[in-house]
């Protein structure tokens, strides 16, 4: 059946991710392959949905180092200055979320959600016709994530019922953070790493 979420409050820009939780849906996630590519000095994509036990290459296809890394606790790692394809795929054992960066462009971020369960799907916050994701009947947690939403949880959660009815709508509050600044042109990414240099230099 289909779950249809009437969205109310600022939708914001970028990707919500709707989800579906249950015991059955857990015992029926299979791991797969992803990739997470660095160019432009940036993330791409800025979003990568896989599924629990998935690896994540990430390969740098920019002609300048990166050094990524993240604190989660869903996923703490670090891969050292490197170039090329030649970092080690990283494997991703829990469900959560991972905020990744990058130790020597501080602009550069991305988020990996790590899903337990195959009921899932990206939506465009600003087209209502999206907001739906389908699933068995039976009990299921309903999380709804977004990069700027506000609070200290991750996402939004909420116990759903699903019948065998062809459609459950159901109201959802949903408030962010304001949006950050807009992204660095090239010269200002240059300067800004002029800078940090030269703050490492002077370090003792």
């Amino acid at each position: 059946m289909e779950l249809d979420l009437d969205i109310e409050g600022d939708p914001g820009d970028g990707a919500l991710v709707l989800s579906l939780h249950s015991p059955a849906a857990a015992a029926q996630v299979a791991p797969v392959q992803a990739v997470m590519d660095q160019r432009g000095r940036q993330f791409a994509p800025t979003l990568l949905v896989v599924p629990v036990g998935s690896t994540v290459a990430f390969p740098n296809s920019d002609d300048i180092r990166h050094h990524v890394y993240s604190f989660s606790a869903a996923r703490r790692f670090e891969l050292p200055l490197y170039a090329g394809g030649n970092a080690e795929p990283v494997e991703f054992p829990e469900a959560g979320v991972v905020v990744l960066g990058c130790n020597i462009h501080d602009w550069m971020q991305a988020h990996i959600l790590v899903m337990d369960t195959p009921h899932h799907r990206e939506v465009d916050p600003g087209v209502p016709t999206e907001h739906w994701i389908e699933a068995p009947p039976g009990d299921h947690v309903l999380r709804v994530w977004h990069a700027r939403l506000a609070g200290d949880a991750p996402w939004i959660e909420q116990s759903v019922r699903l019948d065998d009815a062809e459609v459950l709508r159901l109201p959802l509050a949903l408030t962010l953070t304001p949006p950050q600044g807009p992204a660095l042109s090239e010269d200002a990414q240059l300067r800004a790493l002029q800078e940090r240099f030269r703050a490492l230099r002077k370090d003792p």
